[in-house]
């Protein structure tokens, strides 16, 4: 079968960029776009090339020759706590990073003229496998575990011990916890394979997940078939003395025996942490093992126990991860979506591709200036990633795969979805366009969804469809007009009998019986303001009356919200239409300023945590409202930053994103112990 001309011409294209990247890469060394996103056009090429032979040519880059916890674990309890790292994803991260180690320390600039010495850094190779812990009792390895959720893990000694670059017994007979990292070589994952394969078994996915499936085998005999590997890369606690600095804790590692990564240096400054990251970023892929970023240490240990910890991780190390997994894909459509203050937001339609363990359909263009920036068309090829994992973003445009005759995206004079005219405008001094017409039909049916949802005033038997049926019906307008509704209003709408009008007008009515004030701002659609920054002003002020009486100068200087929050609230409370809101719903509502405790020196402070499933003892938002009274936070989705997910009867897909991620997760039980 021939193929379609359109096809022929995307085809001679991928080819010619595939080729042109591959060059530039192996023959100059310069990486213009990552492995991953050349992978990714190098499989849509092979894809063509199999469903029409025709298209193969001579010079195709195709052909080229190129756990889950067991229960039989026993559990170990740490005697050192077992942190994780903060992030960081880019320069300034890492900029961010060192002002904030400088100002704790009270490092005077070079700018005063006191001449004081930059603060040294050690960079280490953040090695991607599996973190072990390793306890020595006088020189003797007693037992090996996982990190698991930092408190406790699981008990791995018997293949641990298969692994022979671990010391079975130190060089000096000390009583230690050293920290480390069991890694499989890429060559031996490709053994692995070979046999999984023979056997018909299950592939593994790549070294990492191999590590941790081959360490959390019941059968010794199975992990030591596997020919793991270590690296020992931190001192947790010893009888002996510690050395000064974290480089000389590297060597005294190496006198005691463990296997220490080679790769350490010493940076006196960012810029030299940066170029270290830089130099391991375009080589990480050639040492066998896998490197997923850089760990930056404050070299000095006293520093680092001037510094200290934050709830979840420490505040003298940073984890500077390599850039994101990346795709390559096709934009389909862009289409501008509204929301719930009137701002439009460019969403574009993607070709679904897989990135990061999930399939991607949709990312946001943010806005306008974002849109020019990249100067993304409709057809266009871009690169697509997730930031930190978790967010789809697009990147880069490949501009030489772009079709003739594509346009640049001219955004429109009127949106339908604004109603009346349809005229939008750009928020003054924001890259944002909203609709003129701040009450259209679209605008206020998704701020009365909102107002009304679990995340606001969670108003039962109130959803989407209700809200929607009653703004048709013109029975409500406003956020205060559902507390007026009678049983009568809710009769006239398709579905409603007597009984279930009667149970709407209760649930109502009991709510307004008792709304928290976190909620309500939260709720009535005040920009910027959502749950955390809800909670954040309620902390602040005791009623809705201060939070309107306070000055942008105010609001600014409270720890997490910054100027564009402040001018939003400022603005919202100042607006007329909106202090005639706040009177009338000040008079259908009990509104309960409760005491919102602050999350210093809480027991979950710096946790964050993901619910699932339904719990027995209490509902979600009481969950939710007993860990953020702790001090934690509560996120709708799972990352590597998660500190717990929280699994109920019937959990659902968050459940598999921790175990894939290996977040701790907690039964009901062990959730009720930790708000004890």
């Amino acid at each position: 079968m021939s193929p379609p001309k359109d096809t022929t011409q995307r085809y001679q294209k991928l080819k010619d960029t595939v080729n042109k990247y591959r060059t530039l890469r192996h023959v100059y060394d310069k990486e213009e776009i990552s492995l991953e996103a050349e992978d990714a056009l190098k499989k849509e090429l092979a894809d063509l090339e199999r469903e029409y032979p025709s298209l193969l040519q001579p010079d195709s880059p195709s052909l080229r020759v190129g756990g889950e916890p067991l229960p039989q674990f026993k559990k170990v309890r740490h005697t050192v706590a077992q942190w994780s790292f903060n992030d960081a994803f880019g320069e300034q991260d890492i900029r961010d990073f060192d002002a904030r180690v400088k100002r704790m320390l009270k490092v005077p600039s070079a700018a005063e003229g006191l001449g004081v010495k930059e603060v040294e850094y050690i960079c280490e190779l953040k090695i991607d496998g599996l973190k072990v812990v390793l306890t020595y009792e006088q020189g003797i390895l007693k037992t090996a575990a996982t990190r698991g959720d930092g408190a406790v893990g699981e008990d791995v000694t018997h293949n641990v011990r298969t692994i022979e670059s671990v010391p079975l017994v130190l060089e000096k007979p000390v009583d230690c916890v050293v920290e480390g990292e069991v890694w499989m070589s890429e060559k031996t994952l490709h053994d692995l394979n070979e046999a999984q394969k023979k056997a018909g078994k299950p592939l593994y996915a790549n070294p990492r997940n191999a590590a941790a499936g081959s360490i959390r085998q019941l059968d010794p005999r199975v992990a030591a078939s596997r020919k793991l590997d270590s690296y020992i890369y931190d001192v947790a606690a010893t009888s002996d003395t510690l050395p000064p600095t974290q480089k000389e804790e590297l060597e005294y590692l190496r006198t005691l025996g463990f296997k220490v990564n080679q790769h350490a240096r010493l940076a006196r400054n960012v810029d030299e942490i940066l170029a270290f990251y830089d130099g391991w970023k375009t080589k990480q892929k050639a040492q066998g093992y896998w490197i997923d970023g850089v760990v930056v240490k404050v070299n000095r240990r006293d520093y680092q126990e001037r510094l200290g910890f934050t709830g979840k991780a420490p505040r003298f190390a940073v984890a500077f991860k390599f850039p994101a997994e990346q795709v390559t894909t096709v934009v389909e459509a862009i289409e501008l979506q509204v929301g719930r203050t009137g701002v439009l937001t460019p969403v574009a339609h993607l070709r679904p591709v897989l990135v990061a363990g999930s399939t991607v359909s949709r990312a946001t263009l943010h806005n306008e200036d974002e849109i020019k920036r990249l100067d993304v068309r409709v057809n266009d090829t871009v690169i697509l990633q997730k930031a930190g994992d978790v967010i789809p973003d697009i990147v880069r445009v490949l501009t030489e795969l772009r079709p003739k005759g594509t346009k640049p995206y001219r955004w429109p004079i009127r949106v339908p979805e604004c109603g009346g005219e349809g005229i939008i405008e750009r928020v003054l001094g924001e890259a944002a366009w909203r609709c003129k017409n701040k009450n259209s039909f679209a605008v206020m049916r998704r701020k009365l969804r909102h107002f009304a949802s679990r995340g606001a005033l969670n108003i039962e038997g109130l959803g989407e469809s209700t809200v929607d049926a009653l703004l048709e019906a013109g029975f409500v307008n406003s956020f205060d007009d559902f507390f007026t509704l009678k049983e009568g209003d809710a009769l006239e709408l398709e579905g409603f009998a007597e009984v279930s009008a009667k149970k709407l007008i209760e649930s109502i009515q009991k709510t307004a019986k008792h709304v928290s004030f976190p909620r309500l701002l939260n709720a009535i659609s005040i920009p910027h303001v959502g749950e955390e920054t809800g909670l954040l002003l309620a902390q602040h002020f005791k009623t809705i009356d201060d939070v309107a009486a306070a000055t942008q100068e105010e609001l600014s200087a409270i720890d997490g919200i910054g100027p564009i929050v402040a001018k939003g609230v400022v603005e919202w409370f100042g607006a007329k239409e909106n202090k005639e809101l706040v009177k009338k719903l000040k008079k259908v509502l009990h509104i309960v300023s409760e005491k919102v405790s602050g999350k210093k020196d809480l027991s979950l402070a710096g946790k964050t945590f993901v619910l699932t499933g339904g719990l027995s003892s209490m509902s979600r938002d009481e969950a939710k409202e007993k860990i953020r009274q702790l001090g934690g936070s509560v996120s709708s989705s799972v990352s590597k930053k998660t500190s717990y997910v929280v699994a109920g009867d019937e959990a659902g897909s968050k459940l598999d994103k921790a175990r894939e991620l290996r977040v701790a997760v907690l039964e009901e039980e062990e959730f009720l112990k930790m708000l004890k």
